[in-house]
C-alpha cells in the first residue's frame, strides 16, 4: 500500500472525546478542519462500520448453513438446495468485503485480516494433503475456526477456500475453471468439516473487523469470538478517526484523516487496475483470477470501485463526506471524480466472462478508466487536501 505523510496542523481548543457511534468529536478552529470533521462520523458509522457489520451478519448466516451442510452429509441426506443457499450467502458476504476495500488501511491491513481471509490462489496440493491427514482433520473438527485461523496458511483458508468447496469447477489444461454454480450434494465428510472450519474462522475475522472499528458488537457475535478464543485488539479505529487531534488518536488533524481516506481509495484503484485486472489481462499471470469458481470477479472489481464511491461521496443519502469539502473548494474537480467513478464502474460491468477471457479488449478499456480514477484522486484530490 502507498503510505502518505500525515501533515500536522495545530488543533487548538480540543474538548471532550466522543464515542465512535455518537457525538461529533473535539472542537476545531479552522474552517477546513471543521468541514473535514463533519465528514468523519458519517464515514465511520455509515460507511465503515455499517459495511463490516453487514458482512459479519452474512458470515453468521453462512456459518449456520455450513453447520447444516455437515449434518446433512453425516445423515446421508440431500442438501443441494442448502448448498445453493450457502452460495448465495457467500456472494452477499463477499460483496460487503469488496465494498470495504477502500478502507483496508485500518485493522484489515494493520492486523493482517486482509491476507488472512482474502489470499489467492489456493494451494491445491496442500489442501488435498490436509483433507487426507486424519490427525489434522481431527483437530479441525475439534477446534474449528480456532485451528484454521491459527494453524493453516493463508492459501488454505478464507473466502477462496470456502468458494472452492461451495462452487463447482472443471479441470481444463491443468487448471480448475469455475462454472459459477454451486456444487450438488457431493462433498465428502472431510470436505464438509473443513468447509465449516473455514467459514467459522471467516465469520470470526469479519466480526473482528466490525469490533475494531465500532468498539462493540452484538452479544451473539461476541460469543462467537469468545468461543473461538479470538484475541481482541482495542485500537477502536472509529473513535480515533472521529476524534482526530485528541490524545490517543493516530490522526493529528482531520486533514490527516481525510488524506488516509483518499489514500485508501487510491490504493484499491491501483490494485484493481494493475493487479486484479492487470495481471490476467497482460498474461503476466493468467491464474491470478480473484473469484474464479463463483465467477464473480467483475462483480468484485465493480464493488471495489463502489467502496471508493462510498468513501468519497458517502454511503447514505445526505451523508456529509470528503466530496462535500472538495466541492466547496473546486466544484469542477468534484464533478470529475464522480464521473471517473461512474465511468470505471460502467467499464467494468461491460466486461463479459472475465474468468474465461481475461485478455478481452473490454478488460483493457476498464483498466484505463480505473487508472483515470486513480490519477484524479492521487494527483488532484490529495493535492487539494494538502493545501
Amino acid at each position: 500500500m502507498k503510505k502518505i505523510l500525515k501533515l500536522a496542523l495545530c488543533a487548538a481548543c480540543i474538548t471532550a472525546m466522543s464515542a465512535c457511534k455518537g457525538g461529533s468529536g473535539p472542537e476545531v478552529t479552522s474552517d477546513k478542519e471543521e468541514a473535514l470533521q463533519r465528514a468523519m462520523t458519517p464515514y465511520v458509522n455509515n460507511t465503515v462500520i455499517a459495511t463490516y457489520s453487514r458482512m459479519a451478519d452474512e458470515g453468521m448466516v453462512l456459518l449456520g448453513q455450513c453447520e447444516q451442510i455437515l449434518a446433512k452429509v453425516e445423515a446421508g441426506e440431500d442438501y443441494s438446495e442448502l448448498m445453493a443457499s450457502a452460495g448465495t450467502t457467500w456472494r452477499a458476504m463477499r460483496k460487503y468485503w469488496e465494498q470495504s476495500e477502500a478502507f483496508l488501511y485500518g485493522p484489515a491491513a494493520g492486523h493482517t485480516i486482509d491476507p488472512h481471509i482474502d489470499s489467492w490462489p489456493l494451494d491445491f496440493n496442500a489442501m488435498n494433503s490436509l483433507l487426507h491427514n486424519e490427525a489434522q482433520m481431527k483437530q479441525i473438527e475439534e477446534e474449528g475456526g480456532a485451528y484454521v485461523g491459527d494453524k493453516l496458511g493463508y492459501a488454505l483458508k478464507g473466502f477462496h477456500a470456502a468458494e472452492y468447496l461451495l462452487f463447482e469447477s472443471v479441470e481444463q489444461g491443468g487448471r480448475a475453471i469455475g462454472t459459477g454454480k454451486t456444487h450438488d450434494a457431493n462433498l465428502t465428510r472431510p470436505e464438509a468439516v473443513y468447509l465449516l472450519g473455514i467459514v467459522e474462522d471467516l465469520a470470526q475475522q469479519s466480526i473482528l473487523l466490525e469490533y475494531a472499528w465500532a468498539g462493540e458488537v452484538s452479544e451473539a457475535k461476541m460469543k462467537l469470538l469468545e468461543d473461538g478464543e479470538v484475541d481482541l485488539f482495542e485500537d477502536n479505529y472509529g473513535s480515533q478517526m472521529i476524534n482526530a487531534g485528541k490524545p490517543g488518536s493516530t490522526y493529528v488533524t482531520y486533514q490527516a484523516a481525510a488524506e488516509e481516506i483518499i489514500a485508501g481509495c487510491v490504493d484499491i484503484a491501483g490494485e484493481v487496475a494493475d493487479v486484479k485486472m492487470g495481471n490476467p489481462y497482460s498474461a503476466k499471470d493468467p491464474d491470478y483470477l480473484e473469484s474464479p469458481y463463483s465467477c464473480t470477479s467483475t462483480i468484485d472489481f465493480a464493488d471495489n470501485i463502489r467502496s471508493i464511491q462510498h468513501a468519497y461521496c458517502g454511503a447514505q443519502a445526505g451523508d456529509y463526506a470528503v466530496s462535500n469539502y472538495v466541492y466547496r473548494q473546486d466544484a469542477e474537480l468534484d464533478a470529475r471524480v464522480r464521473k471517473a467513478i461512474d465511468d470505471a464502474i460502467a467499464a467494468i460491468e461491460a466486461i463479459v466472462d472475465f474468468e474465461h477471457n481475461p485478455t478481452d479488449a473490454k478488460v483493457g478499456a476498464a483498466i484505463d478508466k480505473v487508472k483515470e480514477l486513480e490519477e484524479v484522486l492521487d494527483d488532484d484530490v490529495m493535492a487539494l487536501l494538502a493545501k
